[in-house]
């Protein structure tokens, strides 16, 4: 649609209320039904609308495809002590990959760090992908040195955690990512399996140890193993003073990981109960929690510009807001790229990070966009949605297929409308974020 026909779509969130939205730029007004069922598009909505169409569409336009490299995942060691079921790291490198010498990870944060001081940044570095607690002696060493120049982040399962790696971690403020799949511990060894167990009594004292600290977090990963079982996860968690868990749908990448894929339905009917639980928790309490994925989503509507999770983006952030190098040096535009090495961008050994980012694979996972994408195209939410992800889509067969999710998106962003419509946005957000943002555009209630 043209700039001279555009205008805005008029969709319904629920029975009281009705969305004017416009899917370029997330331009959107919610509007309340009369009790005949009715509407009304104020004309001061109208006149707001022309009034930063404009600036909007830029806005968008410069956050969709500028590239703005800000994170890097480093995965120091290719290999792990567990075998998820729907891990995207093809089994053959999770038992037998590199793994990473002190003097190699030295030389790629020295490298990273003199890309960042010339552009006057400060990156967040995330160990990542199998398990970096396995070469934790090395990530301690590099962390003591660079941590004044970098943010960093660990995600780890916590099988090989200590009560001084928790001290260490708090002492260097890293940011931490706990995988726990469920508060059952049966549930949740089917997926975060490890030998003839799994990691549950691990994760459980990690969470003791952090005692509430700030900068953890809990992933889950949601199947059909564990769906139903949301809410139940995110009130144990608030016991363990936890103030945010991501209950992220799985990847299914790898065809082992679509088998065990929840249903979209279902996922979403769950997803709500634990946002519904989280709302209420934080409401009794005084104590928030917030479900992390759905708070992305809150934002990608509230404020498109501040979401955190660049997944949910189109092009999404591989390869332009964040890559990933693995353990033997390969620069990826993801994680997710993993076991699809024809996606690397060349070596940090001897590439340059600017040549990796102009490479002929990252300009193709930047490709793709929703406007290349069919049905994403004229979708009223593509801009919210992201249609994620191209790791995944290539692993199903098509670069340029729709979200294996469709439809949950669809639903859990009406819901997501819905609760801003309620006013509830002060629950969902974190406090601080809310502080820190400033109206754009608003109309009186």
């Amino acid at each position: 649609m043209n700039n001279d026909t555009r205008g805005l779509l008029i969709k319904d969130i629920n029975e009281d209320w009705k969305l004017a939205l416009d899917p370029e730029n997330v331009f959107w007004g919610a509007l309340p039904r009369s009790a005949e069922g009715g509407f009304m598009l104020p004309d001061d909505l109208l006149e707001m609308y022309n009034k930063n169409r404009d600036v909007l569409d830029k806005q968008m336009f410069d956050f969709r495809f500028g590239i703005d490299l800000n994170c890097i995942y480093i995965d120091p060691t290719d290999r792990c002590n567990a075998d998820c079921p729907y891990c995207y790291i093809p089994p053959q490198i999770r038992k037998g990959g590199s793994q990473m010498t002190f003097e190699q990870l030295d030389t790629i944060l020295y490298k990273i760090d003199a890309y960042f001081k010339a552009k006057n940044k400060k990156p967040v570095i995330v160990f990542h992908a199998a398990e970096p607690l396995l070469v934790k002696d090395i990530l301690f060493k590099a962390i003591e040195k660079y941590h004044q120049s970098m943010l960093f982040g660990i995600q780890t399962n916590a099988i090989l955690l200590e009560q001084s790696d928790v001290a260490f971690m708090k002492k260097y403020r890293i940011g931490v990512g706990v995988s726990l799949d469920s508060s059952d511990e049966d549930i949740n060894n089917i997926s975060r399996a490890a030998g003839q167990s799994g990691n549950f009594s691990s994760a459980i004292k990690a969470l003791d140890w952090f005692d509430g600290y700030e900068g953890l977090n809990v992933i889950c990963t949601v199947t059909k193993h564990n769906v139903n079982r949301l809410s139940e996860l995110v009130e144990f968690l608030h016991s363990k003073r936890i103030s945010c868990v991501l209950l992220n749908p799985v990847r299914t990448t790898s065809n082992q990981a679509l088998k065990i894929k929840a249903d979209d339905k279902e996922f979403y009917h769950a997803l709500v109960g634990a946002v519904e639980k989280a709302m209420a928790l934080t409401q009794e309490t005084g104590q928030q929690i917030i479900v992390g994925n759905f708070t992305n989503i809150i934002l990608a509507i509230i404020s498109p510009m501040a979401r955190r999770m660049m997944c949910d983006i189109s092009p999404c952030g591989g390869g332009r807001t964040f890559v990933t190098i693995t353990a033997s040096g390969d620069i990826l535009p993801c994680g997710e790229f993993t076991g699809f090495r024809e996606f690397s961008g060349g070596n940090i050994f001897n590439t340059s990070i600017d040549e990796a980012l102009d490479s002929p694979p990252f300009h193709k996972v930047r490709s793709r966009h929703v406007e290349r994408i069919s049905e994403c195209s004229e979708c009223g939410i593509r801009n919210i949605c992201g249609s994620p992800c191209p790791a995944e889509m290539y692993g199903r067969g098509d670069l340029y297929k729709k979200a294996e999710f469709c439809e949950f998106y669809k639903d859990i962003i009406r819901y997501a409308f819905k609760l801003i419509a309620e006013d509830k946005v002060g629950l969902l957000l974190r406090k601080d974020s809310i502080e820190q943002m400033e109206f754009e555009y608003k109309l009186p209630s």
